[in-house]
């Protein structure tokens, strides 16, 4: 069970690191770009990420913080146990939850744009909205990474 939880640990603590990025300066330096340059750059960069080292690390949290509830109700009596909740729950609903609700839907809209032939609304409509939600996901996903590591750390389950 240590591994589990230090891998769903570590797991949420990556994954908030790239949404970090993307909040900090990735969609800052996107929105510096000519909208036809910036959805294009978008464009490739949501093809790019569909590959299995981010889709291991990102969908492996997620099966690791199920695993973690199922866990749970066993074990709700151990020490830190309500820290595994709530940490799996973050990564569950505010990080996994949010992308598939919010931020994939808005990138395939942005896959069918035909760069260059749109107005800019477009793009400035995606990037405050998809970067808002990023927001969220980072923040889960962080809240997730800490969590967790107070679970470790009260060796719960």
């Amino acid at each position: 069970m240590f591994a589990l939880k230090l891998f769903a640990v570590l797991g949420c603590g990556l994954i908030a690191g790239v949404f970090f990025a993307f909040s900090t300066f990735v969609m800052t330096a996107l929105a510096r770009l000519q909208p036809n340059q910036g959805i294009t750059a978008m464009q490739a960069i949501n093809i790019t990420v569909i590959n299995p080292l981010f889709m291991g690390v990102f969908l492996g949290t997620a099966v690791a913080c199920i695993f973690l509830l199922i866990s749970l109700l066993s074990k709700w009596h151990q020490p830190g146990a309500v820290y595994l909740l709530v940490g799996s729950l973050l990564y569950l609903v505010g990080t996994l939850g949010v992308t598939i609700a919010f931020n994939v839907p808005m990138n395939e809209v942005l896959a069918k744009v035909e760069p260059g032939s749109t107005d800019d609304a477009i793009w400035a409509n995606y990037l405050v909205n998809w970067t808002f939600w990023n927001h969220v996901r980072t923040i889960a996903a962080l809240a997730a990474t800490i969590s967790l590591a107070i679970a470790i750390s009260r060796v719960a389950i």
